[in-house]
């Protein structure tokens, strides 16, 4: 049985954006766009991005908008075989081991304009897709009481209130299994 992200594709959006890794000359847009999509407890900072975009760029995965060659969103993470989400993710690049078996997703961020049409939805579902194909077993990330809904919609479970508490919050883990269905 298939799961959803991995029938699923939305051929429109794919008309309008394209979907890949992001390019070093873009990690100064992606910062911008992180500050625009998050409180400033939450929001990544700008050096942060940088690094994680030069140590992970495979692992960040951005929506072009083809008419105006800018970024509308995106994707990143960290690779890991580490079990569970933990606030120096956020904080330390150094942490990201290509090789490892999950990933640790820290931030969805679509800007404003382009909320509404299913492009958070896309990213994720491209980016499952992506980690199934190059071998790895499970995408885990944090999200707020308010989120946990759409995420279970993409195909992750609740694993609870999270270990983190970055920004002063209470957050969910989810994770979803992209590798070989048993």
């Amino acid at each position: 049985m298939k799961r959803i992200w991995e029938e699923t594709v939305n051929k429109e959006l794919y008309e309008k954006f394209d979907f890949r890794s992001i390019l070093t000359q873009e990690a100064e847009q992606a910062a911008e766009i992180e500050q625009i999509c998050f409180p400033p407890n939450e929001a990544c900072s700008r050096r942060m991005m940088l690094e994680r975009a030069a140590k992970a760029p495979d692992f960040f995965l951005v929506a072009v908008d083809k008419s105006t060659g800018r970024i509308a969103g995106f994707l990143n993470g960290l690779c890991t075989n580490e079990d569970s989400f933990r606030d120096e993710f956020f904080v330390d690049a150094s942490l990201h081991y290509p090789e490892g078996k999950k990933i640790m997703l820290l931030g969805l961020d679509v800007l404003p304009e382009y909320r509404g049409q299913g492009l958070a939805r896309e990213l994720m579902y491209s980016y499952l897709r992506r980690a199934n194909k190059n071998g790895k077993s499970i995408v885990i990330l944090t999200c707020l009481e308010d989120k946990v809904k759409m995420y279970q919609k993409m195909g992750f479970h609740d694993e609870g209130i999270a270990n983190s508490a970055w920004g002063g919050e209470q957050w969910h883990e989810m994770s979803c299994a992209v590798g070989m269905q048993q």
